[in-house]
């Protein structure tokens, strides 16, 4: 089951500088000038869970296995990209395979880096993606509803509704609005996602700083956070250059000394992984034994059957049960022998909604 987030911004921000500490490779260039980035770059990464480390010392796993998330490093926007300028077409064929979008606004000063637009203001960089985005989910709805009128007029059922759906959208963005600002049942969501709209994806703002405002943030990143909860959204401060310089060191006991020299906790990357990790909505759950304990991604509310399928798809077909242990009791007992003799291990069946950090073992037949 693959979960990405597109990386997106304008020219010159940091997106690739990002990425390839995302990804700790040079995959992506980075240089100042615009569309350095023409085809997206791809690379996963690991979802940091300390009880992921926790649970494997109890069970004494031969080897961990985190969780993974797929970042796309898709080429820098300009105005106009949705009549086709700059990489126009190409950016926006490339986002719409995404499952989030991950907004980087250039929050810092630098006479060596030049700004498309010739300077510094995180706000309207946001206002010019979100309103290319718009624009291109509104000229996208507007050629497809003749086509669904054409359809409807044979009496399909289906059609009118989804036809009805599309008006409601397209109000909604005629209006200046995303579409994820219309309103629709739990019903419509399937044929809202088929629709591939641009604007009813999740998105977290990525504020770009210097060395210096790593840790406290500055006057453009609390406008961006302003911003961003007006929308429902995220945002998460960072400084691209040190999570570059980062990702080079080769022990973890380097990392937090340099970490700790700057004055931060843990690498910013950490926080942009688990915020694009609740932008999709994703919990853990995980499988513990000698020979591995392992984290497994599923869709908040995933039933245990589904989550077994995530494994392996005949464990989804034929499964009997879950053996199961919330995640704070095993560690806080001491491993599933502790948590059996407890009586905490529950046999849960077809209907258990799985729980953000269940030790689970499937029980199946095929």
């Amino acid at each position: 089951m693959g979960f990405n987030c597109g990386i997106v911004g304008l020219p010159n921000v940091g997106k690739s500088t990002l990425f390839n500490a995302l990804t700790a490779t040079a995959a992506a260039q980075a240089e100042n000038f615009p569309f350095c980035t023409i085809d997206p770059n791809i690379g996963r990464v690991s979802v940091p869970d300390p009880r992921l480390e926790n649970l494997a010392e109890i069970a004494s796993s031969q080897k961990t296995i985190p969780a993974q998330m797929e970042f796309v490093d898709i080429a820098g926007l300009v105005k106009g990209a949705s009549k086709g300028e700059g990489l126009g077409n190409q950016f926006l064929a490339n986002i719409r395979e995404t499952d989030a979008i991950l907004y980087v606004l250039r929050c810092f000063e630098d006479g060596n880096i030049t700004h498309v637009e010739g300077s510094v203001d995180p706000l309207r960089d946001a206002d010019i993606i979100e309103t290319e985005l718009m624009l291109a989910d509104l000229e996208s709805l507007e050629k497809r509803i003749p086509a669904m009128e054409k359809k409807m007029r044979g009496g399909d059922k289906k059609t009118a509704r989804q036809l009805e759906l599309m008006h409601r959208i397209l109000a909604v963005l005629q209006e200046g609005k995303p579409a994820r600002k219309a309103e629709w049942i739990a019903d419509e969501a399937e044929d809202v996602r088929q629709l591939q709209l641009l604007t009813t994806k999740p998105v977290l703002y990525i504020c770009n700083v210097s060395e210096s405002d790593a840790a406290s943030g500055n006057p453009w990143t609390e406008k961006v956070a302003v911003m961003a909860a007006e929308k429902g959204a995220d945002s998460v401060v960072i400084c691209a250059a040190i999570e570059s310089e980062i990702a080079q060191l080769d022990t973890e006991e380097e990392k937090r000394e340099f970490l700790a020299e700057i004055g931060l906790d843990e690498p910013g990357l950490n926080k942009v992984i688990r915020a694009g990790y609740a932008l999709l909505d994703l919990i853990t759950f995980f499988t513990v034994g000698p020979k591995e304990a392992r984290a497994w991604t599923v869709k908040r509310n995933a039933k245990a059957p589904q989550a077994a399928g995530v494994i392996h798809t005949d464990f989804e077909k034929g499964f009997i049960r879950a053996e199961t242990i919330a995640g704070d009791v095993y560690l806080a007992l001491g491993g599933e022998q502790k948590a059996k003799d407890a009586g905490k291990m529950r046999q849960e069946g077809k209907d258990y909604v799985v729980q953000d950090g269940d030790v689970m073992h499937f029980r199946f037949n095929v």
